[in-house]
């Protein structure tokens, strides 16, 4: 396997990197990712020297830099990651996320279909198997009332510019296998958080805040309903997905954590009194409420039985375990907070 990780430098590639590139079927690993303002190298830690890892500085949207990565790489499986992906930037400026999570979407499509399907049909090498997995969000299906759950078969109902252009990746993604034969699969997954997330996220932004003993904001009632999936449960959901799951399908991943936003922002408090006494306790003193955020879904629950059924994944987290290992993380690592916070500006 001459593997592609996309977006191997941000949250989510970087941790599936570092869960992937050990693994024996991995004979190469091609880490493409053009270095936005959440990727940064220091999310690698030891797998940027490793000697399977090859790092590829290139920008989706670039398609002849694309395909050249494809061909000269002789890539075999792709774990698609690579997304504009942060909701409140897309209210504020679409244009990126219709770019790199569409058209990115479409030149690596086409990339992969010139290097392994013939004009005339099938595979160029009938011996070799090939595999395009695209990482999707739950946000595709929109929001869900109080009850229920969001299963692989309900439609797309995005309410935001990023979830509508995750949405439109889907479906290119999802017609390619039909149409041209190409062995894709995707996978939809709830909110992950752990190690390495980008500082502007609701889980770094509360720790982050309660250290500094600055208001920690919480839109709305802070009621909205999330499921919560600690980032490395995923990296191994992927590798079931990449590995054993069937063409043209799509798998819902979930953490099985529902928790509503303020009760989260409360959780962390608390584990910030108790791991940090120096600052005094009282944390939850410093939640803030703010004006609700446009389109603001209400709630998301997935229901991952399928991946769960067919594919033999089950999360080794739950909330409680994972979200006390990220504190303790993000504690022990503000040096990084500081060096990626930095870059962004």
């Amino acid at each position: 396997m001459n593997l592609l990780v996309t977006g191997g430098a941000g949250f989510i590639g970087s941790n599936v990197i570092r869960h992937v590139i050990d693994k024996p079927e991995v004979a190469r690993l091609v880490n493409l990712d053009c270095l936005t303002y959440a990727g940064h190298l220091e999310n690698l830690e030891r797998a940027s020297n490793h000697p399977k890892h090859v790092l590829e500085k290139v920008d989706l949207r670039d398609k002849p830099a694309v395909l050249r990565v494809v061909r000269e790489q002789a890539i075999t499986h792709v774990l698609h990651l690579a997304a504009e992906s942060h909701v409140d930037r897309s209210l504020l400026g679409p244009d990126d996320f219709i770019h790199t999570n569409i058209v990115g979407t479409f030149n690596l499509l086409e990339a992969c279909r010139a290097c392994w399907l013939n004009p005339s049909g099938g595979t160029r090498d009938a011996g070799r198997r090939h595999r395009f997995l695209h990482v999707s969000t739950d946000e595709v299906y929109g929001s869900l009332g109080p009850t229920g759950l969001f299963t692989e078969s309900l439609p797309c109902a995005p309410n935001s510019p990023y979830s509508a252009s995750k949405a439109a990746s889907d479906m290119l993604v999802r017609s390619y296998h039909p149409t041209y034969g190409l062995d894709t699969v995707i996978t939809r997954c709830s909110n992950n958080y752990g190690p390495f997330q980008f500082p502007e996220k609701l889980i770094p932004v509360v720790i982050q805040c309660a250290l500094a003993r600055k208001p920690i904001p919480v839109y709305g009632d802070g009621l909205h309903v999330r499921d919560w999936l600690f980032v490395r449960d995923h990296a191994e959901a992927l590798w079931f997905a990449l590995t054993r799951g069937r063409a043209g399908e799509v798998y819902n991943v979930g953490g099985h954590n529902e928790w509503p936003n303020l009760r989260i922002a409360e959780l962390i408090c608390d584990l910030i009194d108790e791991m940090a006494p120096h600052l005094g306790g009282h944390s939850r003193k410093l939640i803030t409420f703010v004006q609700d955020r446009p389109g603001h879904d209400r709630r998301y629950a997935i229901d991952a039985s399928k991946l769960q059924r067919e594919l033999g994944w089950r999360p080794a987290h739950t909330f409680e375990t994972g979200i006390r290992e990220t504190v303790r993380w993000y504690l022990n690592n503000q040096g990084w907070v500081e060096a990626v916070k930095k870059r962004e500006t």
